[in-house]
Order: structure tokens, then sequence, then C-alpha cells
């Protein structure tokens, strides 16, 4: 049964294809013909049914007002945000050298392998900020520093202080670890500086895995830099590449893991591996994890403490948004992402173990009642909105059951003072007692959507002034982006 229409990619040539997606034996796919390469029949999601359920979340953009580019061509070309594009950018992102200290089999960015230097200058990457700050109506909040691997370079502190000087209120870095293990006085300089969180590469708590997608055992390292980074008092989120065959059977162990160190690890985003880059392609269907599977493995790796059925997709959110946007009448973030670009769930982590959220908060009743009230208060008046809000403030916090919370968290007294107070330090009290589980499955060619590129939410700020979608910059435009800024490796940047 068909799904819907859509355009994807020739996983050969790149070119634009009309794709179809559609359901069969209980999973969803997409197919799509090239005239020179031939047929192209690939997993979407493992699950229709989980791919159903997401559907439900999904909310469409307003994007942004005052895009780079114009939509002259098929979407995804001439992305640089064009004014097609249905979401502002929640995470920018900013490639600051494709130098790096290792050569990972299954990097998207096939990073270290070029025989010349993309590096952007201070001032380059400064006007790159100022490109996502100058978003209009919402200036992009966070900014994540990616490459490559960004401690390789000498000033990445000083790049860090530019991201808070130039209005970013969250600041990240992706980063192997290496260099933090090696230098704790790095963590403590990121710290002052202003970083906010380490994305630490984190692929699983036995040598195995670093052996098969790092070459070389790595543990040790991202131990050491994660015990320098407690010590700095500086946040980590573990992001683990998963892939079938590989560590997909140590997903649960590295959810207990983060437990045990929740007093540093913040959370972890499975990222199941893009077939770009240096990727293998040749066996994708035997080792695509789609997020169904994810949500599966969870479930069968935590002994069901965490249920697949406890997942939400990354755009279930929007209600909170539109209820404080509706409340001041000012834009705000909104994670407009398609809805099958993710999922997350928030645990908190008691001594008998993980209680995902779900277990005493009716999630949905709770998202209804968002958008019930934001649709009150469109209709009335300013009077109105004050008795909306008022009623809202009691009844947001009735969707909690005390009986079935965790002792360590007073959960109904926090939305209390998040949606009454505004208290950004409750949101932030929250944030600190409990574990984000997140998957982002990113797409390559041979899962392409445009209905979902449309709606990305994490942006790639590039030097000619464009801001490219995620998935289109790491499956088409990366080798046009370094080819044409790259610099000879005489002029590698202080």
């Amino acid at each position: 049964m068909v799904i819907k229409n859509t355009k994807s990619l020739c996983p050969e040539c790149l070119a634009i294809l009309d794709a179809e997606v559609y359901e069969d034996k209980d999973k969803i796919m997409i197919k799509k013909t090239c005239k020179e390469h031939g047929e192209f029949n690939n997993t979407y999601w493992s699950d229709s049914e989980v791919y159903k359920k997401a559907d439900v979340y999904g909310k469409v953009g307003k994007g942004i007002e005052n895009p780079q580019t114009i939509a002259d061509s098929e979407c995804p070309q001439n992305c640089g945000l064009c004014d097609e594009h249905e979401s502002h950018t929640v995470l920018g992102l900013i490639d600051v050298t494709n130098r790096c200290n290792m050569k990972c089999p299954v990097c998207f960015a096939n990073a270290a392998v070029s025989k010349t230097l993309y590096e952007p200058t201070y001032e380059e990457i400064r006007t790159m900020l100022q490109n996502l700050r100058n978003n209009r109506p919402v200036p992009t909040p966070a900014i994540q520093y990616a490459g490559g691997e960004p401690t390789v370079r000498k000033d990445i502190v000083e790049l860090i202080k530019l991201a808070k000087e130039e209005g970013f209120r969250h600041t990240q870095i992706a980063t192997n670890g290496m260099r933090l293990a090696r230098l704790p006085s790095l963590a403590v300089d990121l710290k002052e500086a202003g970083l906010n969180t380490v994305y630490l590469q984190f692929d699983g708590i036995t040598e195995e895995p670093y052996l098969k997608l790092r070459n070389r055992n790595m543990l040790d390292i991202k131990l050491a830099a994660i015990e320098n980074c407690r010590k700095a008092n500086l946040g980590i989120v573990l992001v683990p590449t998963i892939l079938k065959g590989v560590n997909h059977d140590q997903i649960g162990d590295i959810l207990r893991f983060a437990a045990k160190n929740i007093d540093i690890i913040r959370g972890v985003n499975f990222q199941p591996v893009s077939f770009a880059g240096r990727t293998p392609a040749e066996e994708v269907e035997a080792q695509r994890v789609t997020v169904p599977d994810f949500e599966r493995m969870v479930e069968e790796q935590t002994d069901a403490q965490i249920k697949a059925d406890d997942f939400y997709p990354a755009s279930c959110v929007t209600p909170v948004s539109d209820f404080i946007e509706a409340i001041d009448g000012n834009p705000k973030v909104s994670f407009t992402c398609h809805p099958h670009c993710g999922t997350g769930t928030y645990v908190f982590v008691e001594e008998d173990g993980m209680v995902p959220i779900t277990r005493f908060v009716d999630v949905d009743r709770f998202f209804n009642l968002l958008k019930s009230n934001t649709e009150n208060m469109e209709k009335g008046g300013l009077v109105n909105k004050a008795k909306i809000v008022a009623r809202a403030t009691v009844a947001l916090p009735k969707t909690v059951d005390m009986s079935k919370s965790p002792d360590s968290v007073d959960l109904r007294s926090i939305l209390t003072a998040v949606f009454k107070d505004r208290s950004y330090k409750s949101l932030g009290e929250f944030h600190r007692k409990t574990l984000l589980i997140s998957c982002m499955h990113f797409m390559d060619p041979f899962n392409f959507d445009q209905d979902r590129v449309r709606r990305c939410v994490i942006h790639y700020a590039v030097p000619d002034g464009r801001i490219i979608p995620f998935c289109s910059m790491n499956t088409i435009y990366r080798k046009e982006i370094e080819d044409k800024f790259s610099k000879p490796f005489s002029e590698i940047s202080k």
C-alpha cells in the first residue's frame, strides 16, 4: 500500500528521483528507479505501526522570513536555507576543520583523507555564527562545532568564547575525546570559556566496537575524557554510532553506564549509521538500524525497564513552544522536525533502575491540554488569556501521578514553576535529574526523503553564507563546500 510519493536520491549518482514510500509486510519501504543505475528498494522504517504512531505528532513549521536562497529547482538542490524550507534552525553546526586525529571507517564527514585543508578562519566562523543568529523570526539558539575533530584547532577555546559573544545560549563540541583525555586542562578551559556540552563519540563499553568502528581500542580514552570532564563539571552527551552486527547489542549496557554516571552524563543520543562518507554500503539492509529497531532493542536490553512505547518523536514537544509563544506573543524555538527523524524519552535514575517519565506522566493528556489552551488563547482577548493561563498552570501539573513518581523529584512543582513563573532554573533542575535517551536516524542516499529534509531543524552554516540542512550537507554538499573553500596545507590556521 502506497503511503506517500516523495523525492529521493540515486545512491550511485545522487540524481533526484521520484520515490514511493509504501507499506509492505508490516514494514515501511522506499522505492525509486534511476534510468542509469536501476531500481533501489530499501527499508525506511522497520515497523509500520510505529511509523503511523509517530506520524500523529508531526507539525509543519513556518520556516524563516529571510531565506538565503530561492527554490528555483527541485529540493534538495540550491539548499541554503531556501524559501520553501519549513522549519527554522534549532541547532546550528559549523565544521571548524576537516583535520582529524583519527580515520574512522564509518565517518559520514569522510574526515582526514582529503589532500587539502578545509578550516575556516576565526573571522569566517564569526560570520557564520552571525548568519545563524540573523535568522528571523527565531535566531538560532544553539551551536555545535564539528569537523573533522574540532579540538585539533589551537583556538577552539577562543571559538567557544566567540559563540557566547555572538549570543548563543547553548554551545557544544562534537569530539572523539582524545585531546580531552590527554589534556585535563582542556576541559577546564572549555568550561570556563562557556562550553555547555561535550558531544562525545562513545560506541560501547568494551573494546570490540571501537576496533571495528574506529580501527583502534578507544575505551580507555573515552573513560579518561569522561573523568576529566567530571573534574571540570562539564556536561556530556554520549553519542554511540550504532551498526547492526557490531554494537547493536550494547545499547542497554551503554544506557546503564550513562545512568551510573548521571552526575556528569546528561543524555545518550544514539545515531544509527548513515550510509554516506566512508561508511560501507554493500550490506545496507543487513546493517541498517531504523528507529523502531532501536526502540525494540532498548526494551529487550533493559528487561523492559524502558519500553518501546515510552518513546515519542522529537516533534511531539511543539505544543510546549506553541503554548509559551501564545502567552508571550513572540516566536519561540520549535522542534518542527519531521516526526520520522528521531525519537526520545526521559528517564529518572533510581537505585533500582531507570524510570521513564511516561510511567507517571500522562504525556498525551499533557500535550492535548497545551494544544487546547493554546487554541483558546488564540481565540480570546488579553483578559481571557490571563484566565486561560491560570487554569492551565493548575491543570498541567495534574497530568503527573505523584503516587508513581520517583521520590527524587517533585515534577508537579517543577511544571508549576516553569509554566506559572517561567522559571528556567526549574527547567534546568529537571534536566539535571533526568537522562535524555534519544535516537536520530540521519538520512543517506538510500532512504533520503524530500519531505524530511524540508523540515530539518539541524543545519550547517558554511562560508558562502548558506545554511544547509544536515542530511543534504552530508549526502550532497560536503565535497562541494570543502573543495570550494579548501586551502593548501601550508595555510593551516594557527
